[in-house]
């Protein structure tokens, strides 16, 4: 079998295909131009600049989806998301500047990495020694939002001090508005899981309800509270080591309300003490 090598396209061929990316190129610039247009009149009917955080957590979920459904050829899925979280989030802070704080008591990698990779390098990134420490810059701020990771063993260290999520208790806190990355896959190159806090939006129709976080206090927990939780589909996203009973952070489907769940979970024989509502966050989407 003989083997022939194709000759090399003309050099007027490779002339004209740089000169069709110039094109591309030039087009890409001029819509992100449009876009920022776009956002200055958004700015002045809406007055962002001036009342808070601009992110909307279900609109950039649904958008970050629809990007994984459509995307195809050889540009792999990592730099669209990472162009697209960007364009995004840098957009975003032009409407309202914001900071990112995250908790960095288990890693500044990690944690850096994926306020990185979702907001891009022009959102300041202010990193803390607790969450509790996240927590409490969020809340004196405008607008600015915290990231806190999620163990892999959905566990808190043990501590004397109450674990993270009770700070989110209370009407006016800041409550949990996404988990990120909005697209997951083994390869991810920011995959660390985190949530997302920020201070009470504005527009409670922003928020993404697929899921729906819980503190729980509880007395006792038993093996059949537990099988009771997983009959309403929901979880157990962590756990605290105290000495007075069961802390936990759960999490429902959106359709599930709170007085189900107290009820679900106290006919399965758990004693619930406190059960409060810290957030909400979109369905995780896989590719």
């Amino acid at each position: 079998m003989r083997f022939t090598t194709r000759p090399a396209p003309p050099l007027d061929n490779l002339a004209e295909l740089r000169a069709e990316i110039d094109r591309i190129d030039a087009e890409m610039h001029a819509l992100l131009i449009q876009r920022g247009s776009i956002i200055d009149r958004l700015i002045a009917v809406k007055r962002t600049s001036a009342s808070g955080s601009a992110f909307r957590p279900g609109r950039e979920a649904s958008m970050m989806r629809r990007v994984a459904e459509r995307h195809r050829g050889l540009l792999p899925l990592d730099t669209v998301e990472g162009i697209w979280r960007v364009i995004i989030a840098t957009f975003t802070w032009v409407q309202a500047p914001f900071s990112v704080h995250a908790d960095v008591s288990g890693g500044d990698a990690p944690m850096r990495d994926s306020a990185r990779f979702h907001f891009g390098f022009t959102v300041p990134y202010r990193p803390h020694p607790t969450c509790a420490a996240v927590i409490e810059a969020v809340a004196a701020s405008r607008g600015d939002l915290g990231i806190f990771r999620l163990d892999p063993d959905g566990s808190a260290p043990p501590s004397p001090e109450a674990p993270w999520w009770e700070g989110l208790v209370g009407e006016g806190r800041p409550k949990v508005i996404a988990r990120l990355p909005f697209i997951e896959r083994p390869t991810h190159p920011a995959g660390t899981p985190v949530f997302v806090v920020a201070n009470p939006l504005d527009d409670p129709a922003a928020a993404q309800r697929d899921w729906v976080l819980h503190a729980a206090r509880l007395e006792s927990w038993t093996p059949e509270s537990a099988r009771a939780l997983q009959d309403l589909y929901g979880e157990v996203v962590a756990r605290a080591a105290v000495t007075d009973g069961h802390r936990l952070l759960i999490a429902v489907p959106g359709g599930v309300g709170g007085r189900q769940l107290r009820e679900t979970l106290e006919r399965a024989g758990a004693r619930v003490e406190s059960l409060d509502e810290i957030g909400s966050h979109a369905a995780r989407f896989r590719v």
